[in-house]
């Protein structure tokens, strides 16, 4: 959560940001996992803050982000393996989702590790993968922050606080997946065509 003053703003970061990760996520691999940790560190913080904080808020954001960054990069060396976990995690909810429930957590657990596994033997694949889908998504995120203007703070039991995930539930919300696949895989064609899956390119920075 954040100060709805700092809606525009950080949707516009949200976007750029996204679109890094997006097209150039495996060559500015090492800067995308301090983005990304910067990211979730700040709403991790943020959340654990009062509604009523006020600019408290914004502080614990920052720090928080400061911290989630540096132990992502710190812990690049197994950010591959979390990737590929992560993935396998998403995958199992989103095959799921047909049948209207939530997965076991014994599958959930099942299938991070075979991501993992699987990303350490295809690194720069599950790179160029990962960083895609993770930058469209963070670009939808930017970009419906910016159509939907305060309509984003609904959920937010605090009138002034903007919530930065969208709702993307419910048959009317299609296109979002739909948008969120084609960037995906424009993003994946783009990193792939820029080197980012020749077998001797550079390692990721």
């Amino acid at each position: 959560m954040l100060p709805l003053s700092l809606q525009v703003p950080a949707s516009l970061v949200f976007l750029a940001g996204g679109a890094v990760a997006c097209f150039a996520g495996y060559r500015l691999f090492r800067f995308v996992l301090g983005m990304y940790g910067f990211f979730l560190g700040a709403l991790v913080a943020s959340s654990m803050v009062g509604t009523e904080a006020g600019w408290s808020v914004v502080l614990a954001a920052l720090a928080g982000g400061a911290l989630g960054a540096l132990v992502l990069v710190a812990a690049s060396f197994v950010a591959v393996a979390l990737l590929g976990a992560g993935l396998g995690a998403f995958l199992a909810n989103l095959l799921w989702k047909p049948l209207g429930n939530e997965p076991h957590v014994a599958a959930v657990i099942i299938a991070a590790a075979l991501g993992g596994f699987a990303a350490m033997a295809v690194q720069r694949h599950v790179i160029v993968a990962g960083t895609a889908l993770g930058g469209a998504w963070t670009m939808l995120v930017g970009a419906a922050a910016l159509m939907l203007g305060k309509g984003v703070k609904a959920g937010s039991a605090a009138g002034d606080l903007w919530v930065v995930y969208p709702n993307t539930t419910g048959p009317d919300r299609m296109w979002v997946y739909l948008a969120w696949v084609a960037i995906a895989l424009a993003g994946i064609f783009i990193q792939l065509r820029t080197g980012g899956g020749k077998a001797k390119g550079k390692k990721p920075s």
